[in-house]
């Protein structure tokens, strides 16, 4: 394998598992009080969460490199409290990917914690125990299904970003450059054969992915023995 595609692989992986490590540590409480509370604020950010799916990742991309950029608000923050740049950097990618990622893990989670038995958590606070040891106990071993999907997809996604990528990190090899940006690379230099092999390693790494998450909603629902 070429060692700029190498770079681009691991760049990806790389993004994907700390932008998926990150969105747990924000998605499951926000998931958890979208599922408890019914509150006006709450469609408020309901659809906020849910941008991404219906925004072009272009006009996303755009308004990130704004505030990432050198004039932008936490840009230029970053760049006084660390001393270089967050447009076009690591760290940038893992900003925009946090927020392009964010519905694909807090929707699945919302969704388990909603389907939970509200009289099992409502009798282990009569029973003395804190909210805090419920969700660990009882809600987050019930939830274990969404926790999987919200995993699985929210990885998958950052895998295959491409727009918002490309706005926030450019692509610099070794750098920012991930696979979806490397296809696109190789399209422009007509070296198909290369942009061949990657893209069909997506197509399977797809594939394998959803067939996973299929079987495992499957068995969980009790269809296979």
């Amino acid at each position: 394998m070429d060692e700029a595609i190498l770079a681009a692989v691991i760049t990806t992986l790389r993004l994907a598992g700390t932008t998926t490590a990150i969105l747990f540590v924000i998605g499951v409480p926000l998931a958890w009080w979208l599922a408890q509370h019914g509150s006006r604020g709450k469609l408020a950010i309901e659809a906020i969460v849910a941008l991404p799916l219906v925004l072009p990742p272009t006009v996303l991309g755009f308004y990130l490199l704004i505030v990432l950029g050198p004039q932008g608000p936490l840009g230029d923050l970053w760049i006084n409290w660390l001393g270089h740049p967050l447009a076009f950097t690591f760290s940038g990618l893992v900003i925009a990917s946090c927020l392009y990622s964010l519905p694909f893990v807090v929707q699945p989670l919302q969704a388990a914690f909603e389907s939970l038995d509200r009289h099992t958590l409502e009798a282990a606070w009569t029973l003395g125990a804190s909210p805090w040891r419920a969700f660990w106990n009882i809600a987050v071993p019930q939830a274990r299904r969404g926790f999987l999907i919200a995993a699985v997809l929210g990885f998958a996604h950052t895998v295959g970003e491409f727009g918002v990528v490309l706005m926030v990190g450019g692509n610099i090899a070794g750098e920012t450059q991930v696979i979806s940006i490397a296809i696109y690379e190789q399209v422009e230099t007509l070296n198909y054969q290369a942009a061949h092999r990657l893209s069909a390693a997506m197509i399977v790494f797809s594939f394998i992915v959803l067939l996973a998450v299929y079987s495992w909603n499957r068995r969980q629902a009790g269809w296979w023995r």
